[in-house]
Parts: C-alpha cells; sequence; structure tokens
C-alpha cells in the first residue's frame, strides 16, 4: 500500500466531508436547497432528471473533446471550471458570513477565481478549490433531495459509471481529457514517480447522500445522534474508495470506477443504520 497516497487520499476526503456537511447542515436548517425538475425535494422525477442532465452534460464534453479544436474545448471547460468555483464558493460560505455581508462571500468567490487563473499551476490551490467546488455541489444536492431520490440517484450513477469504464469506456476518455487541462474537476495526489488524479464525483455523490440522511435523521434525532448515520455512510465510503485507489495505484494505467464499490458500502450500512433506528 502506498502510504503517501493514502495520507493525501485521506485528507482530502476528511477536509471536503467535514466541510460538506457543515455546509449542507446549515442548508437544511434554513431551508435552502435548489430546484431541480420541481420543488419537491422527494420526487424521485428530481432525482431521474439530475441523472439524465448528467447523461447529456458528459455527452457534451465527449463532443468537445472529439470534435472541437483544443483551443476551443480548453476555453469552454475553463469557463465552466470558473463558474462552478465561483459557485460553490459562495455556497460553502453561506454558514460563515451573515446575511447582510453576503457581498463579502461574492468577493472572496472573485478572489478565488483570480488566484486560481493566476496560479493555474499550484497543486495545493487546485486542491483547495477541488475541496470547495466538492463541498458545495455535494452539500446543495443533498439538501434538495430526499432520501428515496438519493437512493435512486446513487444507483443509476454508479451503475452508469461501471458501464462508462468497462463496457463503452467513454467515461476514461472524459477522464484522460480532463484530467490534462490541470482543472478542479480532479484533485491531484502526488507521490513519486506519477500523479494520480481523483475525481471530484468521487466526493461530491457519498457527501450528498450523507447530507440527505442528515435532513432525515434531524426530524426524529437530537444532535448529535442525527450525525451517526451520516457520519457511518462516509466512513465506509472513505473504505471503498481506499481499496479502489489502492488497487489503482498497483494497477498502473488501469482506470477503476469507485463509485459502484462505495455505492454498496453506503447502502448497506444505512440499512443497517435505519434498522438500529439511526
Amino acid at each position: 500500500m502506498n502510504k503517501n497516497l493514502i495520507a493525501q487520499l485521506v485528507l482530502l476526503f476528511l477536509l471536503t466531508q467535514v466541510l460538506g456537511l457543515l455546509v449542507g447542515d446549515f442548508l437544511i436548517n434554513q431551508g435552502i436547497h435548489t430546484t431541480l425538475l420541481n420543488d419537491n425535494p422527494n420526487d424521485v422525477a428530481n432525482s431521474l432528471g439530475l441523472f439524465v442532465w448528467i447523461i447529456v452534460f458528459t455527452g457534451f464534453l465527449l463532443a468537445l473533446i472529439k470534435f472541437a479544436p483544443d483551443w476551443l474545448f480548453s476555453i469552454l471547460i475553463k469557463g465552466i471550471e470558473i463558474m462552478a468555483i465561483f459557485g460553490t464558493t459562495i455556497v460553502v460560505l453561506l454558514p460563515f458570513v451573515p446575511y447582510d455581508e453576503i457581498i463579502k462571500a461574492f468577493a472572496a468567490a472573485i478572489i478565488l477565481v483570480a488566484l486560481r487563473i493566476i496560479l493555474a499551476k499550484n497543486l495545493l490551490l487546485r486542491n483547495i478549490t477541488s475541496i470547495i467546488a466538492a463541498a458545495g455541489a455535494g452539500s446543495l444536492i443533498g439538501a434538495s433531495l430526499g432520501v428515496m431520490p438519493m437512493l435512486v440517484f446513487v444507483v443509476l450513477l454508479s451503475a452508469y459509471d461501471f458501464i462508462a469504464v468497462f463496457k463503452t469506456k467513454h467515461m476514461v476518455t472524459l477522464a484522460k481529457g480532463i484530467t490534462k487541462k490541470n482543472l478542479s474537476f480532479t484533485y491531484a495526489m502526488p507521490t513519486k514517480g506519477h500523479q494520480f488524479e481523483l475525481g471530484t464525483g468521487d466526493m461530491i455523490i457519498p457527501l450528498a447522500f450523507a447530507v440527505s440522511i442528515l435532513g432525515e435523521a434531524k426530524t426524529a434525532l437530537a444532535y448529535p445522534y442525527f450525525f451517526v448515520s451520516p457520519a457511518l455512510v462516509l466512513f465506509v465510503s472513505l473504505i471503498g474508495l481506499i481499496f479502489t485507489i489502492d488497487f489503482a495505484s498497483k494497477k498502473s494505467g488501469r482506470a477503476l470506477p469507485a463509485l459502484p464499490f462505495q455505492v454498496i458500502l453506503m447502502l448497506i450500512v444505512w440499512g443497517i443504520t435505519k434498522a438500529a433506528g439511526y
């Protein structure tokens, strides 16, 4: 086991998930969520709509990689990254900035975007923006979907991840096209002789599931018991991620989908904690 790689993975995971849970808890308490297809977080149509949106967006990126000139793809994907950093920074700062001083969150988002552009090759800054992007996206998705729609969403997404990596292999093409652009859609984990890249989706989806569970648990349990199930779900998600990354590190050049194994472990633990009253 590559201890340096795993240590980086654990640190990035903990920073993302702890921040994301804090933000998610705030969003739940304030009733803040995004409207997907409709305003009912317990409607499965919302999770299906989100899944379809991801498929369509993935197809759009693949079309750009295959048909667009490299300069055009670079401009468009960089623009998407900038918008993602800006929007998620504001979401992440909501619990820490008074509502009447929200302009400070906008200013911080602008500064972070500027730094990301100026210091484009700085891996530490890229990981910071990746943490913020994943924490903001995961917390907002989790606060916007009830547990049942979230279950449908993560199962569909994990099945798609498996097919896209092992069958159609288009996710491998997408990953190669994005990672070489040094974007905040992946975490950089440099080790001796090789730099591993981990997609933010492997952090966003467990966080979204945990925040969704937290929202349901808060309606029935008192502090700190409503954190039990989300914390355990995230813990086994980390175990699944460590297993996948460790296996991939021994198979240089081989892409492996982390999400299917993560989702299996999360569903098992969620079912156990649910049966135990959490």
